[in-house]
């Protein structure tokens, strides 16, 4: 059913676009991190594919650590003290890389990027539900699809540092790109070798250094970033948002959990950010296997599908603004997830690229799931938001757990990504993603509930 009300009134519109820059922010720390559970792999090659995996764990598990803090907080402050205090933790989580690789402890790195998402925690728990109430109720979750269309272009520069000054640039997996022979003619090392294991321990020890180096760059780069941003949000003037009186916090908890469109939400929101992580977490590892059995003229470059993948993001997110004004999100997001369902089939059971092809397809199925989600669980709520907000927000530790789980599957047969072969031909990197199956149907269970259900009347 259209609606001609205003998207954002004019009154409220920098305020708006101030939120939204935020929404760009947090993206470059999201997607910068994603390939880093390759990089700590390759560097770090004592780590497991669980180990590795224990980076989202410590970035997503930020979020569920510190949303409830953040909500508490701002509800006794106001938005803009809750978005500083965010900021700053971004920036003290990403500086701390500095020491974290002068150390060269994987566990320094996981506490980096712990610290690092509680000021994310903030500035989510703060940003999205600010966004929902700068305009008509009726037009919100349009509103936060267009705010959150700005995240996958923050996510795509992520992306891009990420291959241009840490994936393309580390030294510890080059390989001999041609057969070296001794001086009796024999080969000592095969096209292909890894040039890292016939290096001496001191040797190995310089291009483990340099290459945590090359990790931590960006996030430092970040970190000061972040610190100017700081220091625009602080002199900048932002509206106070003028809510109701709040509501005793015992008596929020229970109307909340009396909400059935809530609560399921949160649910449907970890299973959906699990999702989403382990797309683009492990489009490495599914890459990587697939250039096991392909020629160095043909080797694939995993960055690019990824960036492949967040562009369709992109523009099903642009996509899904202009048709949320003319389709209830329920029914519209229902759609998306069966066509997620089947690309996840496709990458599943598909050999060679076609079913790289459909890893990609799932992102542009993803695209609107967030925001939509999030805008159903709290519509028509008033001072509960606020709370409610921490709620979906923690829900995103569904991203800190999945990835290990994910991670576990890969490493039944070892630690490679086809060790064993399920049905003869389906390698275990494939099978793995079993798990985003599961969550895409736990995502079109809600969209068809809260269409037939919880907010028919915009049907």
């Amino acid at each position: 059913m259209k609606t001609n009300k205003a998207l954002v009134p004019k009154e409220l519109l920098f305020s708006f676009i101030l939120i939204t820059s935020l929404f760009f922010l947090w993206g470059i720390a999201n997607d910068l991190t994603n390939p880093m559970v390759s990089a700590f792999k390759k560097v770090m090659r004592e780590l497991s594919n669980f180990e590795a995996a224990l980076v989202q764990l410590a970035f997503y598990g930020g979020y569920a650590t510190m949303a409830i803090p953040a909500a508490l907080f701002i509800r006794k402050f106001s938005y803009k003290a809750g978005i500083m205090v965010g900021l700053t933790l971004y920036a003290v989580g990403a500086l701390l890389f500095y020491p974290a690789a002068a150390q060269e402890k994987f566990g320094f790195f996981l506490a980096s990027l712990y610290i690092l998402t509680f000021g994310l925690a903030f500035l989510e728990t703060t940003s999205n539900p600010f966004i929902l109430s700068l305009g008509p109720d009726e037009t919100a979750t349009r509103r936060l699809n267009l705010s959150q269309s700005f995240n996958p272009v923050g996510s795509l520069l992520g992306m891009l540092v990420a291959q241009l000054f840490v994936m393309g640039t580390l030294q510890s997996d080059n390989t001999f790109t041609a057969n070296v022979l001794n001086s009796a003619g024999e080969v000592i090392h095969h096209k292909g070798d890894m040039i890292y294991d016939s290096l001496s321990a001191a040797e190995q020890a310089t291009i483990r250094t340099n290459d945590l180096g090359l990790i931590s760059g960006p996030y430092i780069a970040l970190g000061v970033l972040v610190l100017v941003i700081l220091v625009i949000v602080a002199v900048s003037k932002m509206p106070k948002k003028k809510d109701e009186v709040s509501l005793p916090i015992s008596t929020t908890v229970r109307k909340l959990l009396k909400n059935k469109r809530y609560y399921e939400g949160v649910i449907t929101q970890a299973f959906y950010v699990g999702c989403q992580i382990m797309c683009w977490t492990f489009i490495f590892q599914y890459v990587d296997n697939l250039n096991s059995n392909r020629p160095d003229n043909q080797q694939l470059t995993a960055t690019w599908y990824n960036m492949a993948a967040m562009g369709a993001f992109l523009v099903g997110r642009a996509c899904s603004t202009f048709l949320l004004k003319y389709v209830n999100p329920g029914r519209l997001m229902f759609f998306y997830a069966l066509t997620g369902i089947a690309l996840t089939l496709g990458t599943i059971l598909l050999p060679g690229i076609s079913g790289l092809y459909c890893l990609v397809g799932i992102s542009l199925t993803m695209s609107l799931m967030f925001p939509t989600i999030y805008g159903i669980a709290l519509r028509g709520m008033g001072d509960e938001a606020k709370l409610g907000s921490a709620g979906l927000v923690m829900a995103i530790v569904g991203g800190a757990l999945m990835p290990p789980l994910q991670g576990w599957i890969l490493d039944i047969g070892g630690s490679g990504f086809s060790d064993i072969k399920i049905l003869g031909y389906i390698p275990e990197v494939n099978l793995s993603f079993v798990l985003p199956l599961i969550c895409l149907i736990v995502v079109a269970i809600y969209s068809y509930r809260s269409y037939k259900y919880h907010i028919p009347e915009l049907t």
